[in-house]
């Protein structure tokens, strides 16, 4: 049935008339997420053109400052879906960038929702009191356009430096940054430096020809230490080659000659010790063992060479200072020549009753010393008279005193020496009598001693024990007809052995100490590698190549070492040590390659605990290989799974937000 046209417009009218006088409009349509036109969308009608041309300003302003793109939407609902899903279905719809962000306000239903992404320099916790402190106040009011206004100013509020940090304040602090870093690398750099020149002083101390000790020295601090002490050396020598030209000049070649030897020895080592400077210089690179076996030669030239030059300082310097009192030396020589003239005659009666008490071969070592002594003295008479012809020479000529001054010495010291000997002989014929016994027997307990040391013995103690047992046999022999004699040999004999025996065992000594630090270290690095291998071999699922190579070069580096263990200990420990150290950093590298799958595991789509136990374990490892570790080792959805990354994006994706709520 169809109403009359006035009626109809007649019940509309009333309807209307009706809504108006309860205050209330009708239903508004459902308004869906649409593509914003403008920076103010007011679909709601609740602004006016001034309130919408001051909000316009605010987000201009906004733009201006910060270069943040703030969109306001007035509608009446949110067509009956969530706030925070109609802000980001209608940001999508718009094109909104990582520099845009909405406010969308339901009037009638009462919600908002801010969406887009936050600006950095604002934390959650500002964002948080701009929207709760400012916006919801505004939107519960019914403020609609102070809501808008409140949300530009507080965001600019919060980029500029009111509540964030701004761009200004970013210069600042990287500045602050950089100055920190700066000044912790000075530090750290005067630190560094203090310790290198702390270590570089401790180096200078140790002796040169010592290799233990240069081998503890870091390479770096051998090679500065290398440099200094080719240079000294360089110095040292063509020093040295200036005085000795001057020296041979004024005192002649055969009074320098020891000096020349010296110096010819010393320049010999300092031309290896520049060759192993320029293989080390040059292009081809060597080894950090190679570097060090290098250098530690290059120092141990340069050290024995200054050292023998050293030695002979003490010799020099007297040869030089002869002339200053040649004079005066040769009085004084002349003064002992007529002293052991005055002892001629008392030793011929010593030794006149000497061969009257003893028989010829007890007296054998002495039975020449007083003829003997008397053409000493003749001889250091006649080098006296040559001596102070020459010092009458002119300056410059006299260098023969010096050859003549030391000839006449050493003939005086031997003709005081063979007079000494004659004087003592009785005394020390009985002293020899009396202390063979004991000789004899300590002779014989080092020669047990020696031959436990054989292998230890170098060159030195064969030829001691050599010494020592032709000692003892004359001894033994001898010791009636000679008691002086072999007494003196036994002495030396015994002398030369105890030495030997000391330096074979600081030679055993260190070569027990050797194999001691061997055993533990083969079974330090036995241990490594098997924690290693089971390690690897009950989780080989998760672990690569790396850890792998490193335990396969580490087995090597100890088989190596059990090789050579009896005949080198020295090579197998650097072995038995690389071993040790290749197992140790393949176990590291195998539990971090775990803890990587583990973690990746827990990303993706994981399997059933125990397929997971079993793919780490290597059991399933044929499985993946015909298909199933394709996606795992991808980083795909797993084994029959799907589990993809919880969200999307680097850092700055994490800043997405999307809040909202009621008001």
């Amino acid at each position: 049935m169809r109403l009359p046209k006035q009626l109809c417009l007649l019940m509309t009218g009333l309807l209307l008339a009706l809504a108006l006088v309860g205050g209330r409009a009708a239903p508004a349509l459902a308004e869906d997420p649409q593509r914003l036109p403008s920076y103010v969308t007011d679909t709601a009608g609740v602004l006016d053109r001034g309130q919408t041309a001051e909000l316009q300003q605010a987000i201009d302003a906004l733009y201006s400052r910060e270069h943040e793109r703030l969109w306001v939407v007035y509608v009446r609902n949110f067509s009956g879906i969530d706030s925070n899903s109609w802000g980001e279905q209608t940001a999508r719809l718009s094109g909104f960038g990582d520099r845009d962000v909405l406010l969308s306000v339901a009037v009638d239903d009462r919600a908002y929702a801010f969406t887009g992404t936050v600006p950095p320099s604002v934390s959650d916790k500002e964002l948080d009191r701009l929207l709760t402190d400012q916006v919801e106040p505004k939107l519960r009011a019914g403020d609609w356009a102070g809501a808008g206004l409140a949300t530009a100013s507080g965001l600019s509020k919060a980029m500029s430096g009111s509540g964030g940090i701004g761009l200004g304040k970013l210069l600042l602090l990287a500045l602050i940054v950089v100055l920190i870093a700066l000044a912790v690398w000075l530090w750290t750099r005067r630190r560094k430096m203090r310790r290198q020149r702390a270590v570089m002083e401790s180096a200078r101390k140790t002796d040169p020809t010592d290799t233990a000790a240069l081998e503890a020295l870091p390479l770096v601090v051998l090679d500065a230490l290398s440099k200094e002490t080719l240079v000294d050396t360089d110095n040292a020598i063509r020093t040295s080659t200036e005085e000795l030209r001057l020296a041979t000049d004024e005192f002649g070649a055969t009074a320098t000659a020891p000096f020349t030897a010296a110096l010819e020895a010393a320049k010999r080592a300092l031309a290896k010790a520049f060759s192993i400077r320029q293989q080390l210089d040059d292009d081809i690179p060597e080894t950090p063992d190679q570097q060090q076996s290098m250098l530690i030669e290059l120092i141990s030239s340069c050290g024995s060479a200054d050292r023998d030059l050293d030695a002979k300082v003490g010799e020099f310097d007297a040869m030089r200072n002869l002339l200053i009192n040649a004079g005066d030396r040769l009085d004084a020589l002349t003064r002992d020549v007529v002293e052991l003239t005055a002892r001629l005659p008392k030793s011929q009666e010593t030794l006149t009753r000497l061969v009257a008490e003893h028989p010829a071969s007890v007296l054998a070592p002495v039975r020449d010393n007083v003829t003997m002594a008397k053409e000493r003295i003749g001889f250091a008479e006649q080098t006296i008279e040559s001596g102070r012809d020459a010092i009458a020479k002119p300056v410059g000529q006299q260098g023969a005193a010096v050859a003549d001054i030391r000839s006449a010495e050493s003939a005086v010291d031997a003709a005081r020496t063979l007079l000494d000997a004659v004087d003592t002989a009785a005394t020390d014929i009985d002293q020899a009598r009396a202390g063979l016994p004991a000789i004899v027997e300590e002779l014989r307990r080092d020669l047990a001693a020696a031959a436990e040391l054989t292998e230890h013995g170098g060159t030195e103690l064969p030829t001691a024990t050599a010494a020592a047992r032709t000692a003892l046999d004359q001894a033994t022999a001898n010791a009636t007809t000679n008691p002086l004699g072999v007494f003196r040999q036994a002495v030396a004999a015994d002398t030369a052995l105890d030495q030997a025996i000391a330096n074979a065992t600081d030679r055993k000594r260190a070569a027990d100490e050797l194999r001691r630090r061997l055993t533990q270290t083969l079974t330090a690095a036995r241990s490594q590698i098997n924690a290693a291998a089971d390690f690897i071999s009950t989780r080989r699922g998760g672990i690569d190549a790396d850890p792998r190579t490193r335990l396969a070069e580490a087995q090597r580096s100890l088989d190596q070492a059990e090789q050579l263990s009896p005949t080198d200990p020295a090579a197998a420990l650097q072995s038995a040590q690389r071993a040790a150290e290749l197992g140790s950093r393949a176990l590291l590298s195998a539990q971090a390659a775990v803890r990587d799958w583990q973690a990746q595991q827990q990303r993706l789509t994981a399997p059933s605990g125990s397929q997971s136990g079993a793919i780490l374990g290597g059991i399933l490892i044929d499985g993946m290989l015909r298909g199933m570790g394709t996606q795992y080792r991808s980083g795909g959805g797993g084994f029959g799974g799907g589990y993809g990354p919880g969200s999307y994006g680097g850092s700055e994706g994490s800043r997405r937000i999307s809040r909202g709520g009621r008001f």
